[in-house]
């Protein structure tokens, strides 16, 4: 520990230091070692401590004082150093200041000074009257050396002098006499004898904080600290010692801070204050422990310390300081990594913690084992030798040999990637686990990379140096150890462009209110010759940077805005391109003089001596500087030349000027102050003292008048004040309740005439009390009664009474409220006001003292109170509100004792400011059955100020990455939900969202991670299977490139792999089941075609020589359906209904479309004709899933495609309730169609439920009649209808088949047989897988008999040799 000594004395300097064998003690004396064989004072004691005899210390030669260090050595394991002690050895005395000849009264305090060097003070003491002087309560040595002597009597006269002695002949002061006098009556100036003074103290010490006063009558002395009290006589740490000074024992860190010394003696009080700072010695909050490592490991130790200051850290190996290089790095403040270890690097680390304090040390030992020695799970907790015999060896077996083919496969400037492939050995190396070995060449010290997992044959290096040449090998290990290492590969890095690094010592300063200059010099690593350099700068709080090109190393920005904080950067140019850019520096234009006068200027008459000032300051752009202060300037109008100033300080908005004359008019105006001036002033207003004051003797008259008026849950209270206007009225008080009006108290201002009480009980008896009152008390009490209206009551249509019916009172007449109340919106938080007064002349100047009274506020929340502010002239600005709100204005006028109602109300919206919050509650969670897409949500930002028109997501895998390495997904404003597809399975993913308005982007939110679920068997299967039935419209999924098929292998749901063996069986299971299936349907199916009776065959003949011209009855007008023939250029839908989408998810499709439109149609017709087609939806709907399919028949049906282009309309089913009439031609055709009138809607019932995503429209048609139309909607039959018209709607067909089994065609149309065309291929669609059609025939509920499908075959065959006949003609 450190160690004060004096001149000729013995110093021990303890070392103790513990091993097996005994470890060699050596010293170091300020970091060189001693040689103590030869020194005759200095010698080594057997326990290992110093001994110094016969201190020797002079003016210029101090040999024995400075900071030793005891040093441990063990042969074969390292050695340690101990922390450094200070020998500090007391000088020769001298007297900074010695006692002085004073007097004093009896029982006051006396002081006299002793100061010497503060190594000296221990040896101080005192004689009186050459007697050594006996220190008690009321005498005190303070620890300069001063002797104090409080509540003085007679025995304390004498002659006094300071001692030193610090081991030589003692060194004596100068005597000087103090004398006590008699009491004395006479005041005298209270005075400070001893000030304290600040001080720095360790934590553990004590420190006196000395206070001595002076003065008649004798001064009491308390102290506080931080302007709190300090109890000292409960305090067992706090003692108020002789004099009054104060001593805190066993400081601790909370006794940091000002203390105040107060001196009081009734007729004065004086006050000193001193800092007490408190510091800490260096501790360790972790210390490196002991690591067992080999040969080419990277090993961190770690170290964290505390202290106060904070401590630098410093490490050493074995005794010498370690330096940092590239293979000894400080990481994380603190911390030691050693990269690519050696044998060498074996031995002791110590970390070395030092403040101004003191210092610490803590150690660990690194052993570093032979490669067939495994690592112990737990480091050695002691230090110890490095011998292998206590750990067991790995165990034996036969070890890889080399990995094969290692190459290099990706080579950059500042990465490697290596591959190879498995040794001979071990051709599957499923078991196997890789280490890389590297190093530059040239370079003994390797470094290690192991790959992550067992199997893995790749590994990527990173932080390697461009253009240089490194060797690596790589070796193979099993639960044996490692085996052979492949042959040395030879790989040199890319070098990189070489570009200018950043421009150095780059300064910026401010040169005027409007310019700044820059400098910088010359790159280091130039890497060529600089051609030009760009200078950029921004201003502080935009997003806009400026550049200039610059040829030299300075340059000056002008023309930049007053005492406004401007970055700067600087970028070195050549042949190449840009360089590394410096950092941004910040600095800020001088401050100037404010360009503009304060805002809104309002004067208030208080009375008939004083006027009270209100101001705003100017804008924050023209105030140039700090506001320091406000001049007043103001005159009386009818002497204009005698001006009176005062002067305010910058933080005072208002001031109260009094001393004025009664009923005299005053002109006053406002200026605002820097440092460097005063700016312009406001424009002169008027205001004119009242002639007499009102009287405050009393309390108020009761009101004159008093009105209620009900309401359901409030009573709007309105009146008018006394009729004795020379009574000061402050305010009123309103009482009410049920039955009594003392159950609630409201008090109001007394400019204020009406009051709505809210929050009551309908149809209840209210008793309303209302009273005047002021600084003297309540005046009369007026009392009315009300019943509020009961709930159904509705005829209440205003809520807000603004003329209230007022009893007129002879005097003051009451002000005729502002008109024209108009607000205009400045910018995001600014608006301003303006009005007019039908009470002023025509030219609309005020000439006389009123002022306006200003009220806004905003509806959100809906119980925010009013803002008001007082005008002087006829506009004010409002300023301090909120982007994108609607707040309400109204004014009133004041002038003299006389005030308006409040004027009709002027709204007005701020402009929008970009979002200045991010987007909240954002959550992220994996799609069910989709283990590689997940669904984002959040919620709008709160502070979004203004309409949000879009939303950004970023994601990425690393949350460090810079924001432009991130992947973006724009959404649109109304959403609030997002899917992401094609993730990595089992990956942690990063996500942040931006909101964007008009005005620009918002902050981002914090990032949220989410990790996508491990793929197993279940997880695939939504990918694999839900989609089979391609035939029905589905897509057939983008399985990705890492997709493995269930029959190789993938994983149970249980994790276990699944043999091929099992997977035969599961197959030869589900065929089997599906032969079954279809065998019992086709029975069935035959079964119930026989039962079909003769009259339905007649019926649906009849019903086939209708050639499909039906009329349509029960309408308005008659229909004609469109008629899709096979031969026009394009087949359409076009969509009948356009009802609006409810649904925001859902996106406009539009439908190819042709000239061939479809006639109109009522609603009534628009509903039967769309219960028999599908929907169409541009967007995957699962939540929609028509039931449809479960209830209706389904027949085999021949589907015509359109052409491939990609539907861009939506198409919603909007049935109708209403029912045909029946007639014989609808129960016909009827027949003829669907059974349940439901020609298609049930066909893609299933594909739905797949998350078709897009879908493509498709026509639909039966086996018919050649020349029949293939989309003819068919009538309903008679009665009630067959299912609920409010079912969801379903596609037309998956558009995500399109690519796989439906081919894009145009047909010919048979309307231009006439015409020369060139012939048409038909191209027949591919028929349903038979998944698919097992499933139709399973849902079937009826079919054409044998005789019937014969004809309807004979039909297609004759429409084929038609179309035959046009392709050939």
């Amino acid at each position: 520990m450190d160690t004060l000594s004096t001149r000729g004395s013995s110093v021990v300097l303890n070392c103790s230091a513990y091993s097996q064998p005994s470890p060699k003690i050596e010293w170091k004396k300020d970091g060189t070692f001693l040689n103590l064989v030869s020194d005759d004072r200095r010698q080594l004691l057997p326990d290992g401590s110093l001994f110094i005899s016969n201190v020797v210390h002079s003016k210029h030669n101090k040999p024995d004082e400075g900071y030793y260090q005891c040093v441990a050595t063990v042969e074969s394991l390292g050695t340690i150093v101990s922390r450094t002690a200070k020998l500090t050895v007391a000088g020769l005395p001298r007297f900074a200041s010695q006692p002085e000849h004073s007097s004093v009264y009896a029982g006051d305090s006396a002081i006299l000074n002793c100061e010497v060097n503060a190594d000296l003070v221990p040896f101080v003491r005192w004689e009186q009257n050459r007697q050594p002087l006996l220190l008690d309560d009321r005498v005190l040595k303070l620890p300069s050396g001063t002797l104090v002597i409080s509540n003085t009597t007679e025995g304390d006269g004498g002659l006094y002098r300071c001692i030193v002695e610090s081991g030589g002949p003692p060194k004596y002061s100068d005597e000087a006499e103090l004398k006590v006098l008699p009491g004395s009556k006479v005041t005298s100036n209270l005075v400070f004898l001893k000030q304290p003074s600040s001080l720095v103290r360790v934590i553990g010490q004590s420190a006196v904080l000395p206070c001595v006063a002076s003065g008649l009558p004798l001064p009491t002395i308390r102290w506080m600290k931080n302007e709190e009290a300090l109890d000292t006589e409960s305090s067992e740490r706090l003692v108020l010692l002789a004099g009054g000074s104060l001593e805190i024992s066993d400081i601790t860190e909370d006794d940091a801070g000002t203390y105040f010394c107060v001196a009081d003696n009734g007729n004065e009080t004086i006050e000193a204050q001193a800092e007490l700072t408190v510091q800490a010695q260096p501790e360790f909050l972790k210390q490196p422990t002991n690591i067992y490592a080999h040969e080419s490991m990277d090993i961190v130790f770690e170290c964290e310390v505390t202290g106060k200051p904070t401590p630098t850290v410093k490490w050493v190996k074995n005794g010498d300081m370690v330096i940092p290089s590239d293979y000894f790095k400080i990481v994380k403040e603190h911390n030691l990594q050693v990269l690519g270890l050696v044998k060498s690097d074996e031995g002791f680390y110590q970390c070395i913690a030092e403040n101004d304090v003191g210092n610490a040390q803590a150690g660990a030992q690194l052993i570093i084992l032979e490669h067939d020695v495994a690592i112990p799970t737990l480091p050695p907790t002691s230090l110890t030798s490095a011998t292998t015999d206590h750990l067991a060896p790995a165990t034996s077996g036969p070890l890889p040999s080399a990995p094969r083919d290692v190459v290099a496969s990706l080579v950059s400037t500042r990465f490697i990637k290596l591959t190879w492939r498995t040794p001979a050995s071990d051709p599957h190396g499923d078991n196997l686990t890789y280490s890389v070995f590297y190093t530059k060449e040239g370079i003994t010290r390797e470094r290690v990379e192991n790959t992550s997992h067992p199997g893995e044959m790749q590994v990527t290096i990173q932080n390697l140096m461009p253009a240089t040449v490194y060797i690596f090998r790589v070796m193979a290990h099993n639960k044996h150890g490692f085996g052979e290492s492949s042959a040395p590969l030879r790989v040199e890095t890319q070098p990189e462009v070489q570009l200018p690094g950043p421009a150095p010592n780059i300064r910026a300063y401010a040169t005027s209110p409007t310019s700044i200059t820059v400098t910088w010099e010359t790159p280091l690593s130039g890497n060529g010759e600089i051609q030009n350099y760009k200078l950029y700068y921004m201003e502080k709080g935009t997003d806009k940077e400026q550049d200039v090109d610059v040829s030299s190393h300075s340059h000056t920005i002008n023309g930049l805005k007053k005492y406004t904080e401007y970055s700067f950067r600087v970028v070195a140019y050549n042949k190449h391109g840009p360089g590394v850019s410096t950092q941004d520096v910040a600095v800020q234009t001088l401050s100037d003089v404010p360009s503009a006068a304060p805002q809104n200027l309002s004067l208030e008459v208080r009375n008939s001596k004083s006027i009270m000032i209100h101001w705003q300051p100017p804008p924050l752009a023209t105030q140039n500087g700090q506001i320091t202060g406000y001049k007043i300037r103001y005159r009386k109008a009818s002497r204009k030349s005698d001006v009176t100033e005062t002067l305010v300080p910058g933080t005072q908005l208002s001031q109260l000027i009094e001393g004025l004359d009664r009923g005299t008019e005053y002109n006053f105006r406002v200026a605002a102050l820097t440092v460097n001036g005063t700016g312009p002033a406001t424009d002169w207003l008027s205001a004119e003292t009242f002639e007499s004051d009102l009287d405050e003797t009393r309390v108020p008259e009761v009101p004159s008048s008093l009105h209620v008026r009900p309401l359901v849950t409030s009573i709007v209270v309105s009146w008018t004040p006394p009729e004795n206007q020379n009574i000061v009225v402050r305010g009123y008080a309103i009482g009410y309740g049920i039955g009594s009006p003392h159950a609630q108290t409201i008090k109001v201002d007394y400019k204020q005439r009406y009051y709505t009480i809210e929050n009551l009980d309908p149809s209840s008896h209210y008793v309303i009390t209302l009273k005047a009152f002021n600084n003297v008390g309540e005046g009369i009490p007026l009392y009315e009664s009300a019943v509020t209206r009961p709930h159904t009551d509705t005829s209440e249509v205003d809520l807000f009474v603004i003329n209230a019916p007022y009893t007129p009172v002879p005097d003051p007449t009451p002000m005729m409220p502002p008109v024209g109340v108009q607000a205009s919106i400045l910018s995001h938080d600014t608006i301003r006001i303006t009005w007019a007064d039908n009470s002023l002349p025509k030219h609309q100047k005020i000439t006389d003292s009123r002022y306006y009274t200003v009220r806004w506020k905003t509806n959100i929340p809906a119980n925010t109170k009013y803002k008001n502010a007082n005008a002087t002239t006829l506009s004010y600005l409002v300023t301090g509100l909120k982007a994108n709100t609607l707040y309400e204005f109204s004014v009133m006028v004041t002038k003299g004792r006389r005030s308006s109602t409040w004027s009709m109300t002027a709204h007005g919206t701020t402009f929008e400011l970009v979002p200045t919050s991010p987007p909240k509650d954002v959550t992220v969670v994996s799609k069910e059955g989709k283990p590689r897409t997940i669904i984002v949500n959040w919620q709008p930002p709160s502070e979004a100020n203004g309409k949000i028109t879009g939303y950004i997501i970023y994601y990425s895998t690393d949350v460090n990455a810079e924001i432009h390495d991130w992947v973006i997904e724009p959404v649109v404003g109304n959403r609030l939900t997002h899917q992401i597809q094609e993730l990595t399975l089992d990956t942690p993913y990063y996500f942040k969202i931006q909101a964007r308005n008009s005005k620009g982007m918002g902050p981002m939110s914090d990032a949220v991670q989410f990790r996508t679920p491990k793929a197993d068997s279940s997880d695939k299967m939504p990918n694999d299977q839900a989609s089979g039935s391609a035939g029905k419209g589905s897509r057939l999924p983008d399985l990705g490139s890492d997709y493995k098929t269930p029959m190789s292998g993938s994983n149970s749901p249980h994790g276990s792999p699944t043999s091929p063996l099992d997977s035969n069986m599961l197959l030869v299971v589900i065929i089997s089941v599906g032969v079954i299936t279809i065998v019992v349907v086709v029975i069935i199916a035959i079964f119930c075609t026989r039962r079909t009776t003769s009259h339905q065959k007649k019926k649906r003949a009849a019903c086939k020589s209708v050639n499909g011209s039906h009329k349509y009855k029960g309408n308005a007008k008659d229909v004609k359906p469109p008629d899709l023939w096979i031969h026009h250029e394009r087949l359409e839908l076009k969509p009948i209904d356009k009802s609006p989408d409810p649904n925001p998810i859902m996106t406009d499709t539009p439908i190819p479309r042709n000239s061939q439109d479809i006639t109109p149609v009522d609603n009534s017709m628009d509903s039967n004709i769309h219960q028999r087609r599908n929907s169409y939806r541009g967007h995957e709907s699962e939540d929609s899933m028509s039931t449809l399919a479960g209830r209706r028949g389904m027949r085999p049906k021949m589907m015509m495609p359109f052409d491939s282009q990609p539907p861009q309309q939506s198409i919603r089913n909007t049935p109708s309730t209403d029912t045909m009439p029946a007639s014989s031609s609808q129960t016909c055709c009827t027949d003829h169609q669907d059974p349940e009138g439901a020609t298609s809607s049930s066909y893609l019932a299933s594909s739905q439920e797949e998350d078709s995503g897009q879908s493509l429209p498709t026509a639909h048609v039966r086996p018919s009649h050649p020349l029949k139309s293939f989309a003819v909607p068919a009538i309903p039959p008679p009665g009630p209808p067959t299912y609920d018209p409010a079912l969801p709607s379903t596609p037309l067909l998956s558009q995500q088949a399109l690519n796989h089994h439906i081919h894009s065609m145009k047909t010919a149309s048979i309307g231009t047989l006439g015409r020369s065309r060139p012939p048409m291929p038909v191209v027949v669609p591919s028929a349903p897988e038979v998944q698919e059609t097992t499933r139709m025939l399973e849902d079937s509920e009826s079919s054409y008999e044998p005789d019937e499908l014969t004809k309807e075959m004979a039909h297609l065959e004759g429409l084929m040799k038609d179309l035959n006949a046009i392709t050939t003609a």
